[in-house]
């Protein structure tokens, strides 16, 4: 069985593993202060959730607003980069003693984790980050997610907790991914205008709706907008995680949601099973890639059979990668297909492109590899 349905968000059969993620503009008034009644009764329903059964991860953002505010600094804190790091260190402090005090009051540990982009970027470090969070849950205890903002530099950031938490959710294996947000959901429009109709479930990402999101926070506090919530789903989906995009303004925000409908569901994608579903949902949801291969359309079309991607197919090379590094593969309208691990480098993908692999040897000067990509570090992404 699984998710189709916003109320299976509550079921813990359907999802054991529940990550949840609250937006600065929920949890941080516009005095810059935390809302804490509505806290009080998110964490109310998230120790429901456990009563029932589920285990809960929380991705919270908030830090650089709370910290902002005890800095007096504009701009809520993201004027500069070197003002977002200075009130994150000090409201990240905020930001875990909050969550601590309340989860305290319904007998939870809350265990704080704060992650970059290359803690799950890179596989050994993404490895440590599952055996972490792993023990945490098997402990009891409710991690609280956020990323490291005070040494994350734009080159080496999410940018946004929505990505975050899709990847939090691979992470931990996770059945579902739920992103409280200022808005119940994607709609055909800016949701302002007149006709505008939200988009109750979404089967996958297509360009259709990605042409429907608009970028930007309305509320000034956050760093996403809903093209970051369908960045989210893109990386959720493939991996087998069902994600959900609900209002989080009511004061019961989970309950009002999964009891209306009232939302828009993103369904979770059938994958394979143990560890090469684990290590496809790393590479799937990668989002540094180091390079980019562009093919013909009897190479697009023979990866979406299952094919390695072979060299003949290749039609441009770009950027500069070793082999191991994850590039993406493009079709022949630059349309991503693909997330692979490169089997050669830059130079000698280059060199190759084109060319059929009888003459690979003669090419390099060497015994050639089975494949540009092979197909069992290669995920389709369409």
């Amino acid at each position: 069985m699984t998710i189709t349905q916003l109320d299976h968000f509550a079921d813990p059969a359907l999802a054991p593993r529940l990550v949840v993620k609250v937006g600065s503009a929920l949890l941080v008034g516009a005095d810059g202060e935390p809302r804490r009644a509505w806290l009080q009764a998110l964490v109310a329903e998230l120790a429901a959730a456990r009563g029932r059964g589920q285990e809960v991860i929380v991705v919270s953002s908030g830090a650089i607003a709370l910290g902002a505010r005890r800095l007096g600094l504009a701009k809520g804190g993201r004027g500069s980069l070197a003002d977002a790091q200075a009130a994150a260190a000090v409201g990240q402090i905020a930001l875990a003693g909050l969550w601590a005090e309340l989860l305290g009051q319904h007998g939870a540990i809350a265990a704080q984790v704060l992650l970059t982009l290359d803690d799950l970027e890179d596989r050994r470090r993404w490895l440590n980050v599952t055996a972490t969070l792993g023990t945490l849950l098997a402990r009891g205890a409710v991690p609280v997610i956020n990323e490291n903002d005070t040494v994350a530099t734009e080159e080496i950031r999410f940018g946004d907790n929505d990505r975050l938490a899709a990847r939090v959710g691979q992470a931990a294996s996770a059945s579902a991914v739920l992103l409280l947000s200022d808005i119940d959901g994607l709609y055909d429009r800016d949701p302002r205008a007149d006709g505008a109709t939200r988009i109750p479930v979404v089967r996958r990402v297509t360009p259709e709706i990605r042409a429907m999101a608009t970028g930007g926070s309305a509320s000034g506090l956050g760093s996403g907008g809903m093209t970051s919530k369908l960045q989210a789903a893109e990386i959720a989906g493939p991996a087998g995680i069902a994600l959900a995009i609900i209002d989080g303004r009511p004061e019961t925000p989970i309950a009002t949601a999964l009891g209306s409908g009232r939302g828009t569901l993103f369904l979770a994608r059938s994958s394979s099973e143990g560890r090469r579903k684990a290590r496809k949902a790393w590479l799937g949801g990668t989002m540094r890639m180091r390079g980019s291969v562009q093919v013909d359309a009897g190479a697009a079309a023979a990866l979406s059979q299952g094919a390695s991607l072979l060299a003949a197919g290749v039609v441009l090379v770009e950027g500069q990668f070793v082999r191991g590094d994850a590039i993406a593969v493009l079709g022949p309208a630059g349309d991503l297909l693909a997330h692979g691990l490169s089997e050669y480098d830059a130079a000698e993908c280059t060199a190759l492109a084109g060319h059929n692999t009888r003459d690979h040897a003669e090419i390099l000067g060497y015994a050639p590899r089975s494949a540009l990509v092979h197909r069992d570090h290669l995920v389709l992404m369409g």
